[in-house]
């Protein structure tokens, strides 16, 4: 494995890690924050907190402006229809649930701590749908190519 490829790959895990805790305050109409820690002109560590703004019944909010990382929450009964995914890109379930249909006609099940490699860029795609009474929030991001 390529020196790049494994810090994307840390770099992504160590997020996860951090935003797992997310996942019981990311429930349907619960408030997502991101705690930032920075070093301060006076040398010391400080905290913010930045709300994760979504737009209403779901959307998109972007991690970090360069990294193409990004937080999306999807409402519950929500079905993307056959779609191919847009990067090759991890899609990890911090909470709520989901269903995604293979062109085949497998079908998985998808839920908090889910972690799917997505590289069906090309044929018919697969389904996404968001299952059960809460909003899937979910955190993807990027895989570089070698």
């Amino acid at each position: 494995m390529n020196a790049k490829r494994a810090l994307v790959i840390g770099a992504g895990l160590l997020g996860v890690s951090v935003l797992m805790p997310l996942a019981s305050a990311a429930q349907s109409g619960k408030a997502v924050t991101i705690t930032r820690f920075f070093t301060g002109p006076d040398g010391l560590t400080h905290a913010e907190e930045i709300d994760v703004k979504f737009a209403p019944g779901g959307g998109v909010y972007n991690l970090l402006a360069n990294s193409g990382a990004q937080i999306r929450r999807t409402p519950p009964g929500r079905e993307n229809g056959y779609h191919t995914a847009s990067r090759r890109q991890y899609v990890i379930t911090l909470s709520g649930h989901a269903e995604l249909v293979l062109s085949g006609g497998q079908t998985i099940q998808v839920g908090p701590g889910s972690i799917e490699l997505a590289e069906d860029l090309t044929g018919k795609g697969h389904i996404t749908r968001t299952v059960g009474t809460e909003d899937r929030v979910a955190i993807l991001i990027p895989v570089l190519s070698p």
